[in-house]
């Protein structure tokens, strides 16, 4: 089934004007078999109480059942059951997110796999987010790049106002079909984005916006900023540029680098009326443009000003200086990562404050080492060294909370082999 869909995407990147008529076929049981295997097995139920254990029970049953419903057109999307989680590195307060049932999650995943194929060949370089082979580290190695390399003295930092649900369905639609003219998949798609969601026992119907948490979400949100945002930046911005100018993307998060003023200017307020087209708007509270580059730090000092920073994807960035004296972008774990981190740490000490300390220790060096994973770049040695304090700061305090005992000391305490967390190191020198 994975040939198929090379010879797919094959397909698709020789002629970027086909438009695929006949895609349905795919959906075999051998396909949802083999998309079963890349699924998290561990995501929780949706609206049915179905878990991937009772599922799995009955896999081959379920899935032929899958499939005869698709190939009859008889397969209804279940509504989503939506919770709040945090949002992501950087940021705070939650988002809402659609838990699909395990059986639509499946069928999802596997009609994803073939948008997949399909739209891969079409997506420009400067799009990072939900993409085989791309991740966070790659969008800012081609950042700092653009910054440190290119002629970039002004940086525009984006935010879109809740993206996810305010994407428009036929919009949504048009783009899809752009490509895709297999009536079956345009069909699920279309019943996937009206499924609705249940909020407390009730059922709330959705007229905008993607099923934020279903598998199929990534790839229609990236289809819906390729059309919206990158081709147009691509193809009808930049050629207005009178210096030069950048884009990078991850899934909704966008920063544009410009050399000069006057074009960064124009995105600003060309994008805000592009945006309105479709349905989005920036949040212009966390939307801004600022000075940086090589030279702003100095022209901001001449005025008896700070150098300027920005945020992406969880780190500040700084106009700084290598070891060598060159000018460097320096990236930091934000403030807000930094917090939301800790907050994650309190509140599992507070759960867990009388587990044996061992089984404290390797949860905590778990989690460490997963905050190490993605910000040790760079330049962060010193703000990694001080949450591992933080952290150990935290179960000090938490293992005194346990009852009548005589009080730790810090200085008795970080001697112990016990206590010893994993040190910082840096993962990621080239990025």
């Amino acid at each position: 089934m994975s040939t198929q869909l090379s010879q797919i995407a094959k397909k698709a990147k020789l002629d970027r004007k086909v438009r695929f008529t006949s895609l349905a076929h795919l959906l075999t049981p051998e396909f949802l078999m083999e998309t079963w295997d890349m699924l998290n097995q561990r995501a929780t139920s949706g609206i049915d109480g179905e878990s991937t254990e009772q599922f799995e029970n009955r896999l081959e049953e379920r899935v032929e059942d899958i499939c005869a419903q698709v190939r009859g057109g008889v397969y209804r999307a279940p509504p989503v059951r939506r919770v709040d989680i945090p949002k992501g590195p950087g940021k705070t307060g939650t988002r809402p997110l659609g838990i699909p049932t395990v059986a639509d999650r499946l069928l999802q995943r596997a009609v994803a796999r073939i948008l997949e194929a399909v739209f891969e060949a079409d997506f420009l370089d400067c799009s990072y987010g939900f993409r085989p082979g791309r991740n966070p580290h790659h969008a800012l190695q081609a950042l700092r790049l653009q910054i440190v390399t290119r002629k970039v003295s002004h940086v525009f930092e984006a935010d879109i106002r809740s993206y996810f649900t305010c994407i428009d369905h036929q919009w949504m639609r048009k783009m899809v079909a752009h490509r895709i003219a297999d009536p079956t998949i345009l069909k699920l798609i279309g019943k996937w984005l009206k499924a609705g969601a249940v909020v407390d026992g009730a059922l709330i119907s959705t007229k905008e916006g993607t099923p934020q948490g279903g598998p199929i979400s990534p790839v229609l949100s990236n289809v819906y900023l390729h059309f919206t945002l990158d081709l147009w930046f691509e193809k009808k911005f930049k050629p207005q540029c009178k210096g030069e100018a950048y884009l990078v993307r991850f899934a909704d998060d966008f920063v544009g680098s410009f050399q000069l003023l006057v074009d960064a200017q124009n995105f600003q307020q060309q994008l805000r009326e592009r945006f309105a087209r479709f349905n989005l708007e920036l949040a212009e509270d966390k939307t801004r443009l600022l000075l940086f580059g090589r030279f702003a730090a100095a022209t901001r000092r001449k005025h008896g000003q700070k150098p300027e920073t920005f945020e992406f994807l969880g780190f500040k960035h700084v106009c700084g200086v290598d070891r060598a004296g060159r000018f460097a972008v320096i990236r930091l774990p934000s403030t807000k990562s930094r917090r939301k981190f800790l907050a994650r740490t309190r509140e599992w000490l507070l759960k867990h404050r009388h587990w044996k300390r061992r089984e404290q220790q390797h949860h905590l060096s778990v989690m460490l080492r997963g905050f190490y994973q993605y910000f040790a770049l760079h330049h962060c040695g010193d703000k990694l060294s001080w949450i591992r304090q933080e952290v150990q700061r935290q179960w000090m305090h938490a293992l005194q909370r346990r009852g009548q005992r005589r009080r730790l000391s810090w200085v008795g305490l970080r001697d112990r082999q016990w206590f010893d967390l994993p040190l910082p190191r840096t993962l990621h020198p080239t990025i």
